[in-house]
C-alpha cells in the first residue's frame, strides 16, 4: 500500500492497467496540502519510494518551522503584510476582486485610531474570542455606535481570514461578538409626500440632484460621476457606468461591485426634474462644472438650511438612497429585482438591509399558505 501522501505511477505499457502485477519502472512523488492555496504542494518524480517519503518528511518540518514562525508574528505585523498585499492588488476580497481605495481608507483609519493602540503589539495567534469582546465592550463604553463598532472590526475580521486560512490560527474569534445597541437595519426612509415635499424646498439647483438620489436610489459616488452619456430620457433609465472616490487625487472609479453596473428607472417626479438639465454628453450631471463634481459637504449645508427653513427634518443621500429602495418594495418589487437596481453585489445582501421593510410576517405567512391549501383569495382570510 503507497503511504499517505505518496503518488505512484506506472507506465502505460503496465500490466496493472489490464489488471496484472506490474510490470514497469513506477515513479513516485510526495505532497503537502497547502491550506493558503488550497491545493497540493508536489514534490520531485522519481523512481524511488524512499526519495519521495524524504521530500515530504522534510517540507512537512519545514512548514511546521514556518508556522511557528508566523504565529510569533504581531496583530500589526499581519496588518502590515494584509495591507501592503490589498494596496498592491496581491489581496484580494472575498468576491476574488481588487480592493477599492475607499474601502482601504477606511480600513487604514479604524486600524490606525482605534485597533493598533489597544491591540497591534499583541501576538495575533494569542488574541481570542474573549479579548476582542473586551475591545468592542470598551469601544461601546467609550461612546462608539454599533455601526462605528461594526466597521472598526473589518480589519480584524481580514487579517484573521488570511491567518485561518493558512494555518497561522486555529479559530476566527471576530465571529459572533456580541456588538451593542439593535442591528442597524431600520436606516431612516421618507416617505412618499415626505421625499417630495423634501426636494420641492430645495432650490432649483439642487433638486434634480436630490431626486435622482430619493426615486433611482444612486450612491453618492455614483451622483457625482453620472454623465448626461449615462441619462437616457427617451428609454426612461439611468445606465450607472461609473463612481468617483472622495480622494481629489483618485477621482473617477469603477463602480462599488460588478452588481453596480445596471441600468435605473427614471421615474415620472424624476424624468421632468433630468428634463430641465442636459448639455454635452460628456458633461457631469450634477458637476460644479462639466468635469468637476460637486462637493458633498455643500450639497449637504445647502440642503440643510433649505430644509431647516421650511420645517424640514433632514436627510443625507444615504438615506434618500434607502427611501428609494422603500418606494420599490412597496410598489411591489421582488427582492432579486430590487437587488439589481440597487447595485448590490448579491440578494443576500439586500435581504439583510431591506428585509424588514418586505412583506412576509409570520401572520401573513400563515394567512397565504391557508389560502393557497383551501383554493381560495388570501386577502378573503
Amino acid at each position: 500500500m503507497t503511504p499517505t501522501g505518496i503518488e505512484v505511477r506506472h507506465q502505460e505499457r503496465c500490466a496493472t492497467r489490464r489488471g496484472g502485477r506490474c510490470n514497469c519502472e513506477r515513479s513516485y512523488r510526495g505532497n503537502v496540502w497547502d491550506r493558503a492555496r488550497g491545493r497540493p504542494i508536489w514534490g520531485p518524480r522519481g523512481t524511488s519510494q524512499a526519495e519521495a517519503e524524504a521530500w515530504r518528511t522534510q517540507a512537512l518540518a519545514e512548514r511546521k518551522t514556518a508556522k511557528r514562525a508566523d504565529s510569533a508574528l504581531t496583530a500589526r505585523d499581519n496588518w502590515e503584510t494584509w495591507y501592503a498585499g490589498a494596496l498592491g492588488g496581491t489581496i484580494s476580497n472575498r468576491r476574488g476582486e481588487r480592493y477599492k481605495a475607499s474601502a482601504l481608507r477606511g480600513y487604514e483609519r479604524a486600524w490606525r485610531l482605534r485597533i493598533d493602540p489597544e491591540l497591534g503589539a499583541h501576538r495575533l495567534a494569542d488574541l481570542g474570542h474573549r479579548d476582542l469582546q473586551a475591545f468592542v465592550d470598551r469601544l461601546a463604553e467609550g461612546g462608539a455606535s454599533r455601526s462605528t463598532i461594526n466597521n472598526t472590526l473589518d480589519p480584524l475580521r481580514v487579517i484573521f481570514r488570511r491567518a485561518l486560512k493558512r494555518g497561522e490560527v486555529a479559530a476566527n474569534p471576530t465571529l459572533d461578538l456580541d456588538l451593542p445597541g439593535a442591528p442597524d437595519a431600520t436606516a431612516r426612509v421618507a416617505s412618499r409626500e415626505g421625499a417630495a415635499a423634501l426636494i420641492a424646498a430645495l432650490p432649483a439647483d439642487q433638486r434634480a440632484l436630490w431626486a435622482t438620489a430619493f426615486y433611482a436610489g444612486l450612491r453618492r459616488g455614483e451622483l457625482r460621476a453620472l454623465r448626461w452619456a449615462d441619462v437616457d430620457l427617451e428609454a426612461k433609465l439611468i445606465r450607472v457606468r461609473r463612481a468617483w472616490d472622495d480622494d481629489p487625487a483618485v477621482g473617477e472609479i469603477e463602480p462599488k461591485t460588478k452588481g453596480s453596473r445596471r441600468a435605473v428607472p427614471i421615474v415620472s417626479p424624476l424624468a421632468g426634474l433630468l428634463a430641465a438639465h442636459g448639455t454635452d454628453p460628456n458633461d457631469l450631471v450634477f458637476g460644479v462644472s462639466a468635469t468637476a463634481p460637486f462637493e458633498p459637504s455643500t450639497v449637504r449645508r445647502r440642503a440643510r438650511a433649505a430644509w431647516a427653513a421650511a420645517g424640514l427634518e433632514p436627510r443625507t443621500l444615504h438615506e434618500a438612497r434607502h427611501t428609494a429602495a422603500s418606494f420599490m418594495i412597496a410598489a411591489g418589487a421582488n427582492a432579486k429585482a430590487l437587488s439589481t437596481v440597487m447595485g448590490h453585489a448579491g440578494v443576500e445582501i439586500t435581504f439583510n438591509r431591506y428585509g424588514h421593510l418586505m412583506e412576509g410576517s409570520e401572520a401573513e405567512v400563515g394567512r397565504r399558505l391557508d389560502a393557497y391549501l383551501v383554493g381560495r383569495s388570501w386577502e378573503r382570510l
